[in-house]
């Protein structure tokens, strides 16, 4: 097996540097981290440019090192290449809602499932969700670093991608998540154009975060007021 430095190398090979992502206005009112302020959930994927293996398996290493109860891992991940096993691509792709059939233009689809008991004991594990959840965000960022554009998708048909695909009962399909690279401006059609285009806005802080209780909006002054 190749050194991990080796293995750097190859993963980030100057060949294979890829077109900057389009950057998109945010009403962020504090500075983040870069992957996090590059993160985006496009739609507009070039159907062209394939994901490399190498690649895929960064992804899937990143959501591999995510933190997880007990270190339960709960997440498992189905993994579906468009130039690869065509028909079950083609099934993952049945999947989708007719808003998300967008995503067959990408090169990759991934299918995050939740299991729902701790591997250690059998006991019912409430956090899977969140924990593979948290897998996948580790996912999207390894994206971004890479050059890709990750996109999850709560828009798909759980029950027939269990029965497709075999899932047993006791795992929760969770989300589609599409991959590949974002295409240029020049050449997304017009009616994704405004969608892509549009700036990305999250609610203020003091909306969804509380000082001590619930309700009592936190302030970044420090000036936390009852309500």
């Amino acid at each position: 097996m190749p050194s991990l430095d080796r293995m750097r190398r190859l993963f980030y090979a100057p060949a294979e540097s890829p077109r900057p992502m389009t950057q998109k206005e945010t009403n962020g009112s504090f500075p983040l981290a870069p992957l996090l302020a590059q993160r985006r959930s496009g739609r507009a994927y070039d159907p062209e440019r394939p994901v490399a293996r190498r690649q895929l398996l960064a992804l899937l290493e990143a959501a591999r090192w995510a933190p997880s109860c007990y270190g339960d891992e709960p997440w498992r991940y189905l993994v579906f290449e468009r130039d690869r096993e065509r028909r079950d691509w083609e099934e993952a792709v049945a999947c989708l809602s007719d808003g998300n059939r967008w995503a067959a233009q990408a090169p990759l689809l991934l299918l995050s499932v939740a299991s729902g008991h701790f591997q250690r004991n059998g006991q019912p594990n409430r956090w899977a969700q969140h924990d593979t959840g948290a897998a996948s965000e580790n996912l999207c960022l390894q994206a971004v670093e890479l050059g890709l554009m990750a996109h999850q998708m709560g828009g798909f048909d759980p029950e027939r991608a269990r029965r497709v695909f075999a899932i047993p009962e006791s795992f929760t399909p969770m989300a589609m998540i599409a991959v590949g690279y974002a295409l240029p401006p020049a050449r997304i059609p017009e009616e994704l154009r405004e969608r892509e285009s549009a700036p990305r806005r999250r609610a203020p802080l003091a909306e969804r975060c509380f000082a001590g209780r619930w309700g009592r909006p936190f302030a970044a002054d420090g000036q936390e007021q009852e309500r």
